[in-house]
């Protein structure tokens, strides 16, 4: 393990650790009409945590993950992300994290509190959080990260747009939550040299990503995508094989 070094951007310490295994979920419901593969049924969200904590794995926020892993614990620990703010995270996901004692983040996106998907061109229309309803979340112990302000694609905003989404979205979930946020997700998990300097700059301790490639590091990390389709024996094998294709980076401490 490296040693750790000094963190410019947060003014805070990171260390090199084993590659950290975060699951990516969105919608929490029925997922019959579901074209782009982003719902799970409550039910297979049941079986899946279940299934990894029969294993001796418990999922919590990134916030919770970085932490213990700074620190040189957690091993036992994943990250559990939702993103987009769906409504159903608070009717469908929170019981269910409940029944199995696990923590998660949501990002959320603060500028279509109350709308509905409409990125998605393909339907179906799902409802989003409102303001309470974030703020229920919170109340709840989730962490609250950035989604951006309207689920644009940053590697194709302009310089305006860019910080807009990744400025913007923050000052005004601090002014919802009372807290600023320390994550930030990028929308359609794609990012660039310029979204991640922007989101450093921003104050953001972490974001998340998809697959980063080379510019993985604290604030582009790798996550799985889990569904429908994922079984608990194939989730498990996901968070097996995740352990061996990822190399560490840099957490923040």
């Amino acid at each position: 393990m490296a040693a750790p070094v000094d963190s410019p951007d947060t003014g805070t310490r990171t260390r090199s650790g084993p590659v950290l295994f975060v699951a990516m979920y969105h919608s929490v419901g029925d997922p019959t009409d579901d074209p782009y593969r982003i719902t799970v049924s409550p039910e297979r969200l049941d079986q899946q945590l279940g299934r990894l904590r029969r294993r001796g794995l418990r999922g919590v926020s990134m916030a919770d993950l970085l932490t213990a892993r700074a620190r040189g614990e957690g091993k036992d620990l994943y990250g559990l992300t939702f993103d987009d703010g769906y409504a159903d995270f608070v009717t469908e996901a929170l019981p269910v994290l409940r029944r199995h004692g696990c923590g998660a983040t949501l990002f959320v996106l603060p500028g279509r509190l109350g709308g509905e998907n409409a990125w998605d061109p393909l339907g179906p229309r799902k409802p989003l959080l409102t303001a309470d309803g974030v703020r229920q979340a919170a109340a709840e112990g989730v962490e609250i990260g950035s989604h951006g302000l309207t689920h644009v694609d940053l590697t194709k905003a302009d310089d305006v747009t860019l910080r807009s989404e990744v400025e913007g979205s923050r000052t005004v979930l601090a002014e919802l939550t009372g807290t600023p946020p320390a994550g930030f997700c990028y929308p359609y998990g794609t990012v660039d040299a310029r979204a991640v300097d922007a989101v450093r700059d921003a104050g953001y301790t972490y974001g998340c990503a998809i697959d980063p490639g080379p510019l993985g590091g604290p604030h582009a990390l790798p996550r799985v995508h889990i569904g429908q389709n994922d079984t608990p024996v194939r989730l498990f094998l996901k968070y097996r094989l995740h352990r061996l294709r990822r190399r560490p980076v840099e957490e923040p401490r």
